[in-house]
């Protein structure tokens, strides 16, 4: 039986593989309760699957119209999809990245299954879960040790923030950016600031917080 031909069986094949494939790509998304999940990967590469399946279709009965146009739309318009789950917080901090590129990946591999390229949809989908699951922890480790951080800070009424940039620099960190943060106003005791700092030694982040938060007048600290 030749699986790439488009026939019943080969139909049924391809979308039930998008299906699972697309299900195993946003497995890591879904258990970290992300906005694009397990359901919404399955969408995206059994939508993209659909797509390329109804473009050899229109193609092989009409004889008609270009194998690749409509998978061409796909590629452009799931960048919709992925940039909405992009999110900026009031911390300016920016998650959903790499949902969005896991979305956009899982519609290339949906692409390929609805064509039948079913070499590259298998190897493409396992290279997406390697890289969204097991890279994880090498991502997470070179962050941890990166020379540059970005932190939350409140300092309390009573600590300048000159006394405060002076301690710093006796700690051989330099503040490089520093940015007051609107604070409720029934909040009077502390201010908030937002601030990216630079190591002048490679040292693990969490040391270097607890360095700062030992400092008089640091009220909370955290990594954003």
């Amino acid at each position: 039986m030749e699986l790439r031909e488009l026939t019943a069986v080969a139909v049924v094949i391809r979308i039930c593989a998008a299906v699972l494939i697309g299900g195993i790509i946003g497995l890591e998304r879904g258990l970290k309760n992300r906005a694009a999940g397990l359901r919404t990967y399955m969408l995206v590469c059994t939508g993209a699957c659909l797509v390329m399946l109804t473009n050899q279709y229109v193609c092989q009965v009409f004889q008609t119209g270009d194998p690749v146009r409509m998978g061409a739309q796909v590629v452009s318009g799931i960048g919709f999809l992925g940039a909405g789950t992009i999110i900026v917080t009031r911390r300016n901090q920016i998650k959903g990245l790499t949902t969005a590129a896991g979305l956009w990946a899982a519609a290339g591999v949906g692409l390929a299954l609805g064509i039948g390229f079913y070499e590259a949809a298998v190897s493409g989908a396992l290279a997406v879960f390697f890289v969204m699951t097991i890279l994880q922890k090498m991502d997470n480790n070179m962050h941890r040790k990166a020379k540059t951080l970005e932190v939350y800070i409140e300092l309390t009424n009573e600590c300048l923030l000159g006394d405060f940039l002076r301690e710093m620099r006796a700690r051989e960190i330099e503040v490089r950016d520093i940015q007051r943060e609107q604070e409720p106003e029934t909040d009077t005791k502390t201010r908030a600031y937002i601030s990216t700092m630079k190591l002048r030694k490679r040292r693990n982040h969490m040391e270097v917080i607890d360095d700062i938060r030992a400092i008089p007048g640091v009220a909370y600290l955290d990594e954003i």
